[in-house]
């Protein structure tokens, strides 16, 4: 829905509706940032909105209104609000940069104090005490909102407590080069760990945008256009080749052959008659059909998914806060040591250099920077990896689940053999009968024939008259001589004798050609395993030590024959199961102590993927499975997940090893500033000189072989491949 510009109603398009939320682009977010605030701080303000994200790069805005607003509401809502944004008086209390993050502005505050600092020690001249205190001050107003949090809000003592005593003591003690230091420090670990952290909640995503906006509804008699959310059950849908089924219903005229590969996992599109059930998003290849209304919007199968993933476990956003986790271990013995050898010794200074010599920082800097090193390399590889939290799943996983369709196969039909049952013909004529037939249809195993016979040389030839039956096949007349090509049922129908192709062996399912009423050849069609899926599932089984699991929403039969193919063993393997069942499957998992990855490309895969612990998908994946996925493998093959899951694992070998390094140097200085005392600025250097070392070596990902190694490694298997 489109609403136009004018002095009452700000231009936007709604994208997508669901219950008590609304999605639309408004083209003037993009270029004018006021608006964007006063959006900002209006929504913030008025009751009736629960949630609002606004992205100014793609000029969007989602709002989440309150259960008490209908969807109708919503819509009005939205526009009552996006109007009001545009003469809105700003309050004087909001944000500058409201959708910036505000790691730039500290590090440059962090920055200017560090400058200050070391010119006034190269200099010599002595810097004024009123003038040091703001510098500290200013520059350590992040830190101190921290800490008082911490102290006021959480009860507890954390690594931000500590550093701001340490800056207050020192700050007192005259010095501003270890306060600076300090600060430093801290700032560009939180703006690490904020650049690898994810920006938000897992986002519950737009499903149902595979579902057209409106739809053709058969009322009083009449075909009429209306949009989506005004069909209701009971209404009579018409859908036409090439449209999404934008709703769950019963067929009642017509037949149709429908792609549900996005939604089921079935790889051939279905052929859907008098009776039959078919459900929202799936895609209409041929045919045309009259579906009476059961179940829309969240109430289809797609909308259950879409709830599926709105209870699904929200994780943390930080690396599950890993490095704080650590070190917030040390700071409770690091001050009740300072006020020991405060309250013996009376020296401030001492104590200071104790709370300066801690574990927190030097980790607090070095795993962020490990991480964002490995998150790196894996891009340069072509491995997207979104997040702190997914590299540490992704290192501690031991069981891999993959769907089958589309995943570990290609996810559309190949021919595999052509077979003559007649001597009069050879294997190529009855290919180029087969293709002479099927030319210009845009049925998937039509296309597969195409482009088989292309691929040997074998061009279609002149084809008169010709009807194609939906589900059936194709008939036609070819050099004077009528063919059938299609389905056992289709040459059923004009008693052709199929009994000569009892014997032939198959590798999948068949489609026959017959010519004049007599069988010549039989032509079998699977959707053919990926080339690298047994080398990475091998990978992954015996240099990992991983449990690998296989299911799909395909019969269990196909299901078994590819888990043979990929020696995964037969209990692991799982068909004709549901999008919740799935799911229900990786719980199970859990349960039992494993920790999951899945991997997957499909609607249907979606409550999986969100319900483990950490999900893949491909770059060509369908949008939302791509957009869910914590890992996406950007070529669109598997090649990449073993050298990923290796390059997860040596990031958190590095993490252990800084922790080490940070945790034993730091605690031969802590021995020395509590038996003999060290200044405060020795003890920054040395503090600082460890956070350093460990921050260049979690930089090994992206310096040493290890990130060699993950892109030779799928070149070389390519190569091996090839």
């Amino acid at each position: 829905m489109s609403a136009s510009s004018s002095s009452a109603v700000l231009e936007h398009t709604i994208v997508h509706e669901l219950p008590g939320r609304v999605r639309c682009r408004v083209p003037r977010l993009r270029a004018d940032e006021e608006y964007a605030r006063r959006l900002v701080a209006l929504a913030e303000s008025d009751e009736l909105v629960a949630k609002l994200r606004v992205t100014q790069a793609a000029a969007s805005v989602t709002i989440e209104w309150v259960p008490s607003v209908p969807m109708e509401g919503g819509r009005e809502q939205t526009a009552r609000l996006l109007r009001l944004a545009q003469t809105s008086p700003l309050p004087p209390d909001a944000p500058a940069r409201p959708l910036q993050d505000g790691a730039r502005p500290r590090l440059i505050v962090a920055g200017v104090t560090a400058v200050v600092a070391v010119l006034g020690r190269l200099l010599g001249f002595t810097i004024p005490a009123p003038i040091r205190a703001i510098v500290i001050l200013s520059a350590s107003v992040p830190i101190m909102r921290r800490a008082y949090r911490s102290l006021t809000v959480e009860h507890r003592l954390n690594l931000d407590v500590l550093d701001m005593t340490a800056i207050i003591l020192t700050t007192l003690r005259g010095s501003l080069l270890a306060p600076a230091s300090i600060i430093g420090l801290v700032e560009i670990g939180e703006a690490i760990r904020e650049r690898t952290a994810r920006a938000s909640r897992r986002e519950l995503l737009d499903l149902l945008d595979s579902i057209s906006e409106s739809a053709w509804v058969e009322r009083d008699g009449e075909r009429q256009r209306v949009p989506i959310e005004q069909v209701r059950r009971g209404d009579v849908v018409i859908v036409y080749p090439g449209d999404r089924v934008p709703v769950d219903g019963r067929v009642l005229e017509g037949r149709s052959l429908i792609d549900e590969h996005e939604l089921t996992g079935e790889p051939m599109p279905v052929l859907h008659e008098e009776g039959d059930l078919v459900y929202a998003s799936t895609l209409m290849r041929d045919g045309h059909l009259h579906i009476a209304v059961e179940q829309v919007g969240s109430e289809t199968r797609a909308g259950r998914i879409v709830q599926l993933m709105r209870d699904a476990p929200v994780h943390g956003t930080q690396i599950e806060n890993y490095a704080g986790k650590v070190a917030d271990r040390f700071v409770l013995p690091s001050f009740v040591l300072a006020t020991i050898v405060l309250v013996l010794t009376r020296d401030p200074t001492r104590a200071a250099s104790i709370l300066i010599t801690d574990f927190a920082t030097g980790i607090r800097v070095s795993v962020p920077t490990t991480v964002l090193a490995a998150m790196t390399s894996a891009a340069q590889a072509g491995v997207v990896i979104r997040s702190g939290r997914a590299l540490e799943q992704l290192a501690h996983v031991d069981t891999v689940v993959f769907d089958k369709t589309g995943t570990v196969t290609e996810g559309h039909p190949a021919i595999v053999d052509v077979q003559a049952v007649t001597a009069s013909l050879s294997v190529d004529e009855v290919l180029q009968i087969a293709v002479s037939a099927e030319q210009r249809l845009t049925h998937p195993v039509a296309e597969a024939i195409v482009r088989y016979a292309s691929e040997r040389g074998i061009s279609p030839g002149r084809r008169g008259r010709w009807h194609y039956d939906i589900g059936l096949g194709v008939r036609a007349r070819i050099d004077g001589s009528d063919v059938l090509v299609g389905s056992d049922r289709l040459l059923a129908s004009s008693n052709v004798d199929l009994s000569s192709a009892a014997s032939l062996g198959t590798n999948g399912s068949r489609m026959y050609v017959a010519v004049d009423d007599v069988l010549v050849g039989v032509v079998s069609y699977s959707d053919p395993v990926r080339a690298e899926a047994a080398d990475v599932i091998g990978a992954l089984r015996d240099q990992h030590g991983m449990e690998i699991h296989l299911l799909t929403g395909d019969r269990s039969e196909t299901a078994r024959a590819v888990g043979q193919a990929l020696r995964i063993p037969p209990d692991n393997v799982h068909g004709e199961l549901f999008p919740e069942q799935k799911a229900a499957l990786v719980q199970e998992l859990h349960q039992r102590g494993h920790r999951v990855a899945f991997v997957g490309d499909g609607i249907n895969d979606l409550p999986a993927l969100a319900y483990a612990d950490v999900s893949v998908s491909f770059g060509g994946a369908t949008a939302v499975a791509r957009e869910t996925a914590d890992v996406v493998l950007i070529e669109n093959d598997l090649l990449a997940l073993p050298s990923a899951v290796s390059m997860a694992r040596f990031a958190f070998r590095l993490i252990h090893q800084n922790i080490g390094l940070v945790g034993g140097v730091n605690l031969i200085a802590l021995t020395a500033a509590t038996l003999r005392g060290v200044s405060p600025t020795v003890a920054a250097f040395v503090h600082n000189g460890t956070s350093v070392v460990a921050a260049v070596n979690g930089l090994r990902p992206l310096l040493g072989k290890q990130s060699h190694r993950m892109r030779t490694d799928k070149q070389g298997k390519e190569a091996t491949r090839d």
